[in-house]
C-alpha cells in the first residue's frame, strides 16, 4: 500500500473523530455509510489558466558568460573537422585534436595547480599535483598528461579533486624544509602559493626529514637540492632545449635525487634558464643569493644587447642599481629563454664605468673637467683638420638615435668616413637582404636542412642556436657546417674548414649537395664574421649560387641568411655608415669613438687626435685624449635593430652615472659648439630624421623583410676565394664587449667554464 493513501486514512480517521464529538448533524454520524464517500478537492488556479502556468514554469537557465583563458591562452584551428567539444565544469570549449586536459581547462579559464608540466618540455606526469575529476573515470586522473576526448566531462572543483590536490600537497611538504624566511625564491615560488590556494591546513608527518647533499653546478647556478621535489623540469631543460646531457635523476624511492652522473659543472650558455623554470627554491641564481626580495625591485621591459639577436628581458632594479636580469615572453626572438651572458652580466653596469669628462694633460694623466671645457677642447681639434681626416666609429652598442646624429655631425663637417665596428671597411649595405636573417629567427623551424658558412650560434647567437637545435631534434633536420672544429648541441657534420669546401658544394662535388637539393626548405646561415675578410664578396656571390641551386629563395621561403654579431651592425647598415675611404683610419688626424673598443688603432698615426665617448673604461681610453662619459643601454631610451630586421627599443630602468649624458645628446651638444648647428633638439626630432632615412628603424617591435627580388642582378664579383679557412669571430663567449669585460661575474665564467 502507498505512503500517500495510508496518509489519507490517516486524515480521514482523525477528522471523523473530532466532527463526531463537535457536530451531531444528520448524515455525519459515524455510522453513515455515505460518509467514506466523501473526496477531498484541492482547487489550483494554475489548471485553469494554462498561461499563468506557463509563467510560473521556472525559466531555462542562460548560458554561463565567456570565460577568459588563463594568461590569455588561445589556440587556433586550422580545420573544423579537427575540433573537438569537452566541458570543463559544465562550459563547453572547442579544443584541437591532441590538446591534453590541462590545456583544455586552461582554454576554459580554470587555472589547474602543476609542478612538473611545462609547455616547453616532454610530459612528465610525476608531481600529480594536476589531478582533476574526469566523468566516468574510477579515480582523479592527471591532467597534463591525459588527452581530451570528444564530450569529455571535467570537473576541477569538486571535493574528490581538491582533496586528491591536499593530499598530493602534503606527501610534497613532507621532506620540505621550512626554509621560507631565508630562501631566494621566497616570494616567487610555486610551492608557497600552490600550498596556500590548494593545500590543506596541517600535515600528519610526524618523521625525521630527509636532506641531499647541495650539488656544483658552476658560479651560475645555486642548488639546495633538499628543496627539491624531483619534478624533473631542470633535466627535461638541460637535454631538450639546451642540448646538454649533464642532469639526470639518481636513486630510487626517498633516495631519489637529480644531480650529475659524474662530479661536474653545467657547460650549457644556456643553464641559467634552469632558475626560472624550477618551481621551488632548489635551483636559484647564485650572483643574486642574499641581495633582495623580488617585492623590493623595479621591474622594466627592455631588450638585451649584448649579441645581435635582441632577446627580450626584464630588469629588475633597486635604486640605482640593476639587480638582476629575466627573460620577457616572446615567440618570434627568444621564446622565454635568454643566454647566460644576458642573464648576468648586469654586474659589469656598476663596474669600470666613466663618470666625468676628462681631458689627457700634457703629463699622460686624465683630469676631471666640466662638459663645457670638454666639448670646446673637441671642436677645437675638429676644425684644425680637413674633412678627409675625420673619421667616426660607432660601438657594438650604439643605438640607432646615436649612429644617426654622429652620421650628420660628420656629415656637416664634410666627412663621410663613420661606420660601425664589426662590419668591414667595405660593407654591401645597398640590399637589406644581404646583411638580414631573411628567414627569420621562428621562421627557422620550417627548414629541413641548414648549411652553416664561418659562423658557430652557440657561441655567436645562442637564441638563434637554441632554434637550430630545437629543429634538429623534432624534425630529424640536417646539419651541415664549414668553419674551424666547434663544438654543437645537436648533431651536425663537419663538411670543411675553409672557402674550398664551399667551392665544391658549389660545383656540385660534394656529398652534402645531395641533401642541399633534396630540401624542401634549405637554410644557408651565413657568419657576420666573413665582414672582415677581403675575400667576402666572392665568398658571398658563391654562397648565393648555391642558394639557387638549392632553391633556397622563392617566393614563399627566402632561406639565405646572414648571422650579424652585434646590437648595432643591423641600425649601422640601414642607416647608410658605410666610409667612402677604406684606408680612412691610416691618414685619420681626429678619430671620434663612440663607444668603439674592438677597433685596431695601430696603423692610428700617432698625432692623431681621438675622442672616446663610453660608458666604460675600456680599450678605447688608453689612445684617448678626451673622454666624453656616456649612459649605457639600462639608462637611456634607444632604438635596436636584430639580426633579423625587428625594431626595438630599450628603456632606462636605472638613473645614469655620475655626470653622464645619452649618446645623441653629447653630440647634439657638440655640434652646437663646433658652429655646426644640428636641426633636432630632442628625441623625437631625432627619430623624424631617422624616418627620413631608414622607416623601418620607427616601426616598434615589427619586422620589416627584405624586399628580396630574385629578377635584381648583382654584378659579378671579379674577387676569388683565397685558400684561408674561416676564422673564429668569437674567442670568448662570456667577454665581447665593454660591458662583459668588466663583468666579475663573467670572468668567474670565463675562468671556470671555458676549457684551456
Amino acid at each position: 500500500m502507498g505512503l500517500g493513501l495510508l496518509a489519507l486514512r490517516a486524515s480521514r480517521t482523525s477528522l471523523l473523530g473530532r466532527s463526531s464529538s463537535t457536530i451531531s448533524r444528520p448524515g455525519f454520524e459515524s455510522g453513515n455509510p455515505n460518509f467514506n464517500l466523501v473526496r477531498w478537492i484541492i482547487s489550483t488556479p494554475e489548471l485553469q489558466k494554462p498561461e499563468a502556468a506557463t509563467a510560473s514554469e521556472p525559466a531555462v537557465p542562460p548560458p554561463p558568460p565567456p570565460r577568459t583563458p588563463v594568461c590569455g591562452a588561445r589556440v587556433h584551428i586550422e580545420k573544423p573537422e579537427d575540433a573537438i567539444e569537452v566541458f570543463v565544469d559544465g562550459y563547453p570549449v572547442k579544443v584541437p585534436k591532441g590538446m591534453t586536459v590541462l590545456q583544455a581547462c586552461e582554454l576554459a579559464g580554470v587555472d589547474i595547480p602543476r609542478f612538473c608540466y611545462h609547455n616547453r618540455l616532454s610530459i612528465a606526469g610525476n608531481c600529480r599535483m594536476c589531478l582533476v575529476e574526469v566523468e566516468k573515470s574510477p579515480k582523479p586522473v592527471a591532467s597534463c598528461a591525459m588527452p581530451a576526448l570528444p564530450g569529455m566531462k571535467i570537473k576541477t572543483d569538486t571535493p574528490i579533486a581538491k582533496k586528491a590536490r591536499e593530499g598530493v600537497m602534503e606527501f610534497l611538504l613532507m621532506n620540505h624544509p621550512l626554509d621560507c624566511p631565508i630562501c631566494d625564491q621566497g616570494g616567487e615560488c610555486d610551492l608557497q602559493d600552490q600550498s596556500m590556494a590548494f593545500g590543506s591546513d596541517r600535515g600528519r608527518f610526524t618523521e625525521m626529514k630527509r636532506s641531499v647533499v647541495d650539488k656544483n653546478l658552476g658560479p651560475l647556478v645555486k642548488t639546495v637540492m633538499t628543496r627539491c621535489i624531483q619534478c624533473t623540469r631542470c633535466v627535461r631543460f638541460a637535454t631538450e632545449v639546451a642540448g646538454v646531457e649533464d642532469l639526470g635523476m639518481l636513486g630510487r624511492g626517498s633516495g631519489e635525487e637529480i644531480g650529475t652522473y659524474v662530479e661536474k659543472l653545467m657547460s650549457s650558455e644556456l643553464s641559467g634558464n634552469v632558475i626560472d623554470i624550477c618551481p621551488v627554491g632548489a635551483l636559484t641564481s647564485k650572483p643574486f643569493a642574499f641581495k633582495a626580495r623580488n617585492w623590493e625591485l623595479k621591474g622594466t621591459e627592455s631588450i638585451d644587447v649584448t649579441d645581435a639577436v635582441g632577446s627580450n628581458i626584464r630588469i629588475d632594479s633597486r635604486g640605482p642599481e640593476v639587480m638582476r636580469i629575466t627573460p620577457r615572453l616572446n615567440e618570434d626572438i627568444n621564446e622565454e629563454w635568454i643566454s647566460d651572458k644576458t642573464r648576468f652580466c648586469y654586474d659589469g653596469l656598476k663596474r669600470q664605468r666613466l663618470n666625468d669628462p676628462m681631458i689627457r694633460g700634457p703629463d699622460g694623466r686624465f683630469k676631471s673637467v666640466s662638459w663645457r671645457d670638454a666639448l670646446a677642447v673637441v671642436a677645437e681639434a675638429a676644425h684644425q683638420v680637413t674633412p678627409e681626416e675625420i673619421v667616426g666609429i660607432a660601438g657594438k652598442l650604439s643605438d640607432a638615435e646615436s649612429m644617426m646624429v654622429l652620421k650628420d655631425l660628420l656629415n656637416k663637417m664634410g666627412s663621410n668616413n663613420v661606420w660601425c665596428e664589426g662590419n668591414g671597411m667595405n660593407p654591401q649595405a645597398d640590399l637589406r637582404s644581404g646583411y638580414l636573417m631573411n628567414s627569420s629567427i621562428s621562421g627557422l623551424e620550417k627548414a629541413d636542412v641548414f648549411l652553416l658558412v664561418g659562423t658557430r650560434p652557440r657561441v655567436e647567437a645562442p637564441m638563434v642556436n637554441a632554434r637550430i637545435g630545437k629543429t634538429v631534434r623534432a624534425t630529424k633536420a640536417k646539419v651541415g657546417y664549414i668553419g674551424p672544429p666547434a663544438e654543437f648541441n645537436y648533431d651536425h657534420q663537419h663538411l670543411g674548414s675553409g672557402p674550398q669546401t664551399l667551392q665544391e658544394i658549389a660545383e656540385g662535388r660534394h656529398p652534402f649537395c645531395s641533401a642541399l637539393l633534396s630540401a624542401k626548405n634549405p637554410a644557408i646561415i651565413v657568419g657576420a664574421g666573413l665582414f672582415e675578410r677581403k675575400d667576402k664578396d666572392a665568398i658571398f656571390s658563391t654562397v648565393e649560387s648555391i642558394a639557387k641551386q638549392a632553391k633556397a629563395i622563392r617566393s614563399d621561403w627566402n632561406g639565405l641568411n646572414v648571422l650579424l654579431l652585434n646590437a648595432a651592425q643591423a641600425a649601422a647598415l640601414d642607416l647608410g655608415l658605410v666610409p667612402e675611404s677604406e684606408n680612412a683610419l691610416e691618414t685619420a688626424k681626429f678619430v671620434y669613438l663612440m663607444g668603439a673598443d674592438d677597433v685596431d688603432l695601430e696603423k692610428l698615426p700617432s698625432d692623431a687626435f681621438v675622442v672616446y665617448q663610453g660608458h666604460h673604461g675600456d680599450k678605447g681610453v688608453y689612445r684617448a685624449n678626451v673622454i666624453l662619459p656616456s649612459s649605457a643601454f639600462s639608462e637611456k631610451e634607444g632604438t635596436y635593430e636584430n639580426t633579423e630586421g625587428c625594431t626595438q627599443q630599450t628603456l632606462p630602468a636605472v638613473p645614469t652615472v655620475g655626470d653622464a649624458r645619452d649618446d645623441w645628446k653629447i653630440l647634439r651638444a657638440l655640434s652646437e659648439v663646433s658652429g655646426l648647428r644640428l636641426n633636432y633638439t630632442n628625441l623625437g626630432g631625432v627619430r623624424t630624421r631617422i624616418s627620413t632615412v631608414a622607416p623601418n628603424l620607427v616601426h616598434i617591435d615589427e619586422r620589416e623583410p627584405a624586399s628580396f627580388s630574385a629578377t635584381l642582378a648583382k654584378p659579378e664579383t671579379q674577387q676569388k676565394m683565397s685558400k684561408e679557412d674561416f676564422g673564429v669571430a668569437v674567442e670568448n663567449f662570456y667577454m665581447t664587449d665593454a660591458i662583459t669585460r668588466a663583468s666579475k661575474i663573467m670572468a668567474q665564467c670565463s675562468a671556470s667554464l671555458l676549457k684551456k
